[in-house]
């Protein structure tokens, strides 16, 4: 079967560090910390009070006030992101065929806010007053829903729902849909709007959230002192497509989609293996997909969650690969600067490591300040760095349930 190139036409984002790609991705180059009070519900008690939330998102200006409260918070997020992508890429649908463009965006969690309302709206009212958009907009899928809808894409149109690594499977499977020969341009992507008492709330009473009250020293991946994740918001949707449709329609490209592992622990519910095995066979797998070497690889965009287990598995995961290798690698965690963004994560680190590679900058672990033996890597501490010369970057998800992806992607050289 012939192998197709798959590149990256567009980018849109929402995140805690702005209402685009670019305002995102220039806050991770100044080294923003997007993290925190929580302003979404009273956690006046509570033992978590920060979070990484969206900030100034106005969904009626954008969607009118009637269409927004059709939408899930997730699915908001996802339409905007979506719709900036496209704009951004010029790539207009009734140019191409809509049967071969579809979507895959991820979501963990879903429209859990709008079951929080509704269940106290069936024990207030009963359960068959619950609204008839209930459903509609609180499934996981409906964001992949609404974006083909707005977009017209008619092709194939999916939901990972794969945890934390869901948002790296919607564009690592949207890379191998096109290159294999089923599409030619997909919108892929994760959105997670999950900011919620019961949401929060069931991460706190499993030990996963941090509970710190200093924002610079809550999400802080690979650091000795570390002491869980920081619940984030936001959506991440890339534009990917078939090498010659692009350069067909003059597109600006961003960076080449080469290779993509995805495995499981199959070890328990939360907890990855300590060795890291599974990650580190997916990296291996990416690698051998894109037939790059690992000593090709310059930076990897670690899931780095700020968690004891997570950072010290995916510190010996990469060792595992990349053997000594692995001490010239620079890994970072830009999780320090949006907290964990859930189904979002994947795909809003996979846009942050296409622009290192377009813009030759390697994006920093800021407010790192006590190293850990654990986590003895290059984590570009503090401050990001000029980084020209770096050709492959890997981009890692590890979710709940043992999910690990991996994506590497090539700096486009024209």
């Amino acid at each position: 079967m012939e192998r197709r190139r798959v590149v990256i036409t567009g980018l849109g984002a929402v995140t805690p560090l702005g209402l685009s790609a670019a305002e995102s991705w220039q806050a991770v180059r100044d080294g923003v910390c997007g993290i925190g009070p929580i302003t979404q519900y009273d956690p006046t008690g509570l033992k978590v009070q920060l979070a990484a939330e969206v900030k100034d998102f106005d969904p009626s200006a954008l969607f009118g006030r009637q269409e927004a409260k059709r939408m899930g918070r997730f699915t908001q997020f996802a339409l905007a992101a979506a719709r900036e992508a496209l704009s951004g890429s010029g790539f207009k649908v009734e140019n191409a065929d809509p049967r071969r463009c579809g979507v895959i965006i991820s979501s963990g969690i879903g429209g859990i806010g709008i079951t929080e309302e509704e269940h106290d709206r069936g024990l207030a009212r009963g359960w068959d007053r619950v609204s008839p958009f209930f459903i509609p907009t609180g499934i996981c899928n409906m964001a992949a829903g609404r974006v083909a809808i707005d977009s017209g894409f008619q092709g194939m149109c999916s939901c990972p729902v794969t945890a934390c690594a869901g948002g790296t499977n919607a564009v690592g499977d949207a890379f191998h849909y096109i290159r294999d020969g089923y599409a030619e341009a997909m919108l892929c992507g994760g959105a997670e709007g999950a900011l919620t008492p019961l949401a929060v709330g069931g991460f706190t009473s499993m030990k996963a959230l941090s509970q710190s009250t200093d924002p610079n020293r809550a999400s802080i991946p690979f650091d000795a002192e570390r002491n869980g994740f920081v619940m984030g918001e936001g959506a991440g949707v890339l534009l990917l497509e078939e090498l010659g449709h692009a350069l067909a329609r003059n597109a600006e490209i961003y960076a080449e989609v080469v290779g993509y592992g995805a495995t499981c622990d199959a070890y328990h519910m939360t907890a990855p293996r300590p060795d890291g095995s599974g990650g580190a066979e997916a990296m291996a797998q990416a690698l051998a997909d894109g037939d790059v070497k690992p000593e090709e690889v310059g930076y990897i965009n670690a899931h780095g969650t700020s968690t004891h287990l997570n950072d010290a598995g995916e510190t010996a995961a990469i060792k595992t690969v990349f053997g000594d290798g692995a001490y010239k690698l620079a890994v970072s965690s830009t999780k320090s600067m949006t907290g964990h963004m859930l189904g979002a994560a994947g795909a809003v680190e996979a846009i942050f490591t296409a622009l290192a590679l377009r813009d030759g900058f390697l994006p920093a672990t800021i407010n790192y300040q006590v190293p850990d033996p654990a986590c003895d890597l290059d984590v570009v501490p503090n401050a990001g760095r000029e980084a020209p010369g770096v050709r492959y970057a890997l981009s890692n998800s590890l979710g709940f349930g043992g999910h690990n992806g991996s994506i590497l992607f090539k700096k486009w050289e024209a």
